[in-house]
């Protein structure tokens, strides 16, 4: 599917964002708890992104078929 790729960077970054945010909550880093937000928030628009994507690609799949 087209937004297979960004669904997949998505997943990552959410999972990355999580180890950050943890590892900085555990050593009282700032810094790096933030970035592991921002890493979850950055990784949930590129799953949604992937998302509509796909949506895309159904309506005109669908519009293709329909006009055969």
């Amino acid at each position: 599917m087209a937004g297979e790729e960004d669904r997949a960077q998505g997943t990552w970054d959410k999972v990355k964002g999580d180890l950050k945010e943890t590892a900085g909550k555990a050593t009282d880093d700032e810094r790096l708890e933030t970035e592991g937000k921002m890493d979850k928030v950055k990784g949930g628009v590129e799953k949604a992104v992937g998302k509509a994507k796909d949506a895309a690609e159904d309506v005109k799949q669908s519009v293709k078929d329909a006009t055969r």
